[in-house]
């Protein structure tokens, strides 16, 4: 990993630093891409559709910085071979791998638990929750190999609502995402491998279109406006999640770990001084239930 100096950090925090992003084709998973190349970085993409994960590709080089690459690689995340070759290949143009984005996702069967496609719930959790380890698996011995790396696991939009019926899948295996993180964050500790969940919030992207587009009977009437009015507000602005994946990227975060952000109630710039007076222990920015000291 490439050195930074002060005005470096300040001008391009990701100077030097090499980025897997997964889902990457399109929505959030593009959007912190653009950021990325900006604030410096290299980036692999990764995606399952050719047509978009070239668009993609093409869109990025436009923003980066002298230096600096971008590459797309058609990736499965659900298919242990197929992470295996993107890390391959990633680690082959870039030498290392500084930052892991987990951001691949499917919201999976909409409708009721007992009425679901059994395969098609399954492979959800596949994708989802068996993709994000598959890839930590594969990039986190890696980092280690440099004591440093820094993971997001991209939690999605019901993550620390109320409950979510008809979607069991997907607001399970982003459950599981979160616990999974502050698992492995535990056991890395001491590696200079930070490891944290993004909470996004309700995107006004293709997977919102997913969840509108069948009968409102699948996903539920109440949800449904739930959703729509948020959309007609703005729905979360994409602004607030991207800034939240630069900064656990960047150095600025270095030693906040197995921490939960959401860019629906919070911004970084209110994070970080708060988490300047509080040691990365306890159930700040968690799910777990606050327990009042005694």
């Amino acid at each position: 990993m490439e050195q930074q100096s002060a005005a470096q950090r300040v001008a391009c925090p990701l100077a030097g630093r090499t980025a897997l992003i997964t889902g990457g084709s399109r929505g959030l998973g593009l959007a912190i891409a653009r950021a990325y190349v900006q604030a410096g970085a290299s980036v692999m993409l990764c995606a399952r559709e050719h047509a978009l994960l070239v668009a993609a590709e093409r869109e990025v080089s436009c923003h980066l910085l002298l230096g600096r690459r971008v590459f797309g690689v058609l990736t499965d995340v659900s298919k242990e071979q197929d992470v295996r070759t993107v890390v391959g290949i990633a680690l082959q143009q870039f030498g290392h791998i500084d930052i892991l984005v987990s951001n691949a996702g499917v919201y999976g069967p909409l409708g009721s638990t007992m009425d679901a496609e059994w395969d098609d719930w399954v492979h959800t959790l596949e994708v989802n929750l068996l993709g994000a380890v598959l890839l930590c698996r594969a990039v986190v011995p890696l980092m280690r190999l440099h004591g440093y790396g820094k993971v997001i696991q991209i939690a999605g939009g019901g993550i620390g609502g109320p409950p979510t019926p008809r979607m069991s899948a997907y607001t399970t295996s982003k459950a599981a995402v979160v616990h999974f993180t502050a698992t492995l964050a535990a056991e890395l500790h001491g590696t200079g491998i930070d490891v944290n969940a993004l909470a996004s919030g309700v995107l006004d992207t293709r997977l919102l279109d997913d969840v509108l587009a069948p009968p409102p009977a699948r996903v539920g009437r109440l949800f449904c406006e739930r959703v729509v009015a948020e959309r007609a507000r703005g729905a979360t602005p994409m602004a607030n999640a991207v800034a939240f994946a630069v900064w656990l990227a960047s150095a600025a975060s270095d030693g906040v770990t197995g921490r939960l952000f959401s860019a629906v109630y919070e911004r970084v710039e209110d994070v970080r001084p708060a988490l300047a007076h509080v040691a990365c222990a306890g159930d700040l920015y968690t799910l777990r239930r606050m327990v009042p000291d005694r």
